[in-house]
């Protein structure tokens, strides 16, 4: 989902003097905030440690690279309806701003793009060996999966950076992929993702180290797809088109939808790349995250669309030496927040100067789009007050993940899941695979710099809440913890365990675990006490699957698989992870100034254990460089 063209947003001027001039207290209950002036509630939610531009809104994470030049990592967003802008860091924890005020490094407004700039990816070594990047330009508005497509809307231009990525300036040229394939009637056909793949050389007889973009989008009345081609000439001028990389009906599902939500009508913001438990790897195993869009109706469009974030993994095949197809083989969320979509990763190799620096090896990393809520954009509670909409979540390693010692049971051999059987073992048990999804290790040993306290474990039975020792005295923190569960709980239907968070005597933000339907739960129905003054405020509960597996302990027991729980608070921006496989992400804007506490939280009937809780506050600046 692209920002809106018309988005109008307030100027960093206006905003700083509004920040200036209005005091808020936080320690009373909260006015209907749509009569505060525009840019007086700056500070009040916005995040420290994350990626977003200093005012304004972003959008879809794109362009990053690694730069060969300098080893720096280059991370891209739309910014403001008005191109995208840039930022580079060292250590995937600080960013440096690659223009004034964050200002674009690419506008549209050219022949080829008069009215919008959406995503593109960089070549890092391209023509004349500097940056290259291939973006979607846009000629004609509005474009939507539920209307006739206008022929010409969407093509695939070139730019070119030879000042370190400040500036990517347009070739005085035509689109080098001027349209959708022949006679497709498309519903989008957008977001040009490039990468280089020594199988996809192997089974297309292509030179080593061919360059192949896939673009995002789907065809009317058959569903979503994506659409392969390839580099043609040494200059890039050239792209041939190898046929549909994949597609689905319209509106299906992955199984049953539980583990993978729909398909939907067009996919978005394809990324292609092979992986092993290490990271990147070019012999790898495919994966793709994507965006999905869709509708809850299995068949009749809607405009209101469901926007979810997905990631795939399959086998890929030639048909003939010019024709390949990926094939799904499991597949879940990259993150189950409603708000969340629109991921972008690219290539870290360990060359780069974060690797270098923490040692990593070749990686895949991935950033992915925190929108407003439910994908409220430009108008209305909270833009105008704020001066600023949206944010990057915290970068993310992925890899393939193998988890050992699962009791061959229905629960591990169910299909159509986000995971897969590939071992069986002698003593009764399995050996799963799925995608590995874990806060990038630069970032996560940043976060985990500042002042520490750790919890005694605990050991819960009843009903209730009981306080930490040592609650946070801000709203900026990491918390972990193991929670283990009895056996029993399997089958519990009202057993829930996990913490509240953010919590007062006015508000309170609780996250659990629940076995009735194999969830982490986000209960958000008191998060803000400004929710109940301000229309504009969503404070619907969020909630992903996570199943914890029957497994064979050290001790030769048979148990369930503990709940390992890492949890981000920054100011407003939450993320869980869980077990090295979940991610779920949400807005928590909390309004007084004590809204700091943190409690164990159980409710319902079993024994449950918590244990290795820990919590680091304070977190970092991710940019030291803004005033």
């Amino acid at each position: 989902m692209k920002l809106p063209p018309a988005a109008v947003l307030l100027s960093t001027h206006s905003a700083m003097q509004s920040r200036s001039s209005v005091l808020i207290d936080y320690n009373v209950a909260p006015p209907n905030l749509s009569t505060l002036p525009n840019g007086s509630l700056f500070d009040t939610w916005r995040p420290r440690a994350h990626v977003l531009p200093p005012t304004g809104q972003v959008g879809d994470p794109c362009m990053h690279y690694t730069d060969p030049a300098t080893g720096l990592f280059h991370i891209g967003f739309l910014h403001d309806s008005e191109g995208i802008s840039g930022a580079t860091t060292d250590d995937l924890a600080t960013y440096h701003d690659l223009n004034p005020n964050g200002s674009q490094s690419i506008v549209p407004g050219g022949i080829n793009d008069p009215l919008a700039v959406f995503d593109g990816s960089v070549i890092p070594a391209g023509i004349n060996g500097l940056p290259t990047l291939l973006y979607t330009s846009v000629s004609y508005l509005p474009i939507h999966w539920s209307i006739p497509y206008t022929r010409g809307s969407e093509t695939q231009s070139l730019a070119v950076s030879s000042d370190g990525g400040r500036n990517f300036t347009k070739l005085a040229q035509g689109p080098v992929i001027p349209g959708p394939p022949f006679a497709y009637n498309v519903t989008a056909f957008r977001d040009p993702y490039v990468f280089q793949n020594p199988t996809l050389d192997s089974f297309l007889h292509s030179p080593n180290n061919t360059w192949y973009t896939v673009i995002s989008g789907g065809l009317h009345n058959k569903g979503p797809a994506q659409f392969l081609y390839r580099q043609y000439d040494p200059d890039f001028q050239y792209w041939e088109y190898l046929g549909p990389w994949w597609h689905e009906s319209t509106n299906s599902t992955w199984g049953s939808g539980i583990w993978a939500g729909r398909w939907g009508f067009n996919f978005e913001t394809g990324n292609i790349f092979t992986l092993d438990t290490e990271g990147y790897n070019p012999e790898g195993q495919f994966f793709a995250t994507l965006g999905t869009e869709g509708s809850n109706q299995p068949i009749i469009p809607q405009l209101t669309s469901i926007h979810d974030m997905l990631w795939v993994s399959g086998n890929v095949a030639n048909n003939d030496s010019n024709s390949i197809a990926f094939t799904p083989t499991m597949a879940g969320f990259l993150d189950w927040g409603f708000s969340s979509y629109a991921a972008a990763g690219k290539i870290l190799p360990s060359t780069s100067k974060p690797s270098s620096k923490s040692g990593a090896p070749d990686r895949f990393i991935s950033y992915v789009w925190l929108s407003g809520d439910l994908f409220q954009q430009a108008e209305g509670f909270p833009t105008n007050q704020q001066n600023w909409t949206g944010t990057l979540l915290l970068p993310r390693e992925l890899r393939v993940l193998i988890i050992p010692n699962v009791i061959d049971n229905a629960l591990a051999r169910e299909s159509g899941t986000s995971w897969r059987v590939i071992h069986t073992d002698s003593n009764d048990t399995v050996t799963l695979q799925t995608l590995g999804i874990s806060i990038a290790r630069e970032t996560k040993s940043a976060l985990l710099s500042g002042t520490s306290s750790t919890e005694q474990p605990r050991t819960l039975s009843t009903t209730g809440v009981i306080p930490f020792e040592h609650s946070p005295s801000d709203k900026y923190f990491i918390l972990s913890a193991n929670i283990t569960f009895p056996t029993s709980a399997r089958n519990s239907s009202t057993l829930q365990s996990g913490f509240r968070i953010l919590s007062s005597e006015m508000e309170s933000t609780t996250i659990y675990y629940q076995f009735s339907n194999e969830s982490i739960i986000v209960d958000r129905s008191n998060t803000s006490a400004a929710a109940r003054t301000t229309s504009g405020i969503d404070s619907s509960n969020e909630a992903g699957r996570l199943r914890l597996f029957d497994v064979l302990g050290d001790d030769g027991e048979e148990g369930i698989e503990t709940l390992e729980l890492t949890i981000v608070v920054d100011n407003s921006v939450l993320e869980v992870y869980a077990n090295g496989r979940f991610a779920l992400s949400t807005w928590v804007r909390s309004w007084y100034a004590n809204s700091t506490g943190i409690d164990f939280f159980q409710s319902g009937e079993g024994e449950v254990r918590f244990e290795n809780v820990m919590v680091s506050e304070g977190l970092f600046d991710a940019w030291p460089d803004r005033v």
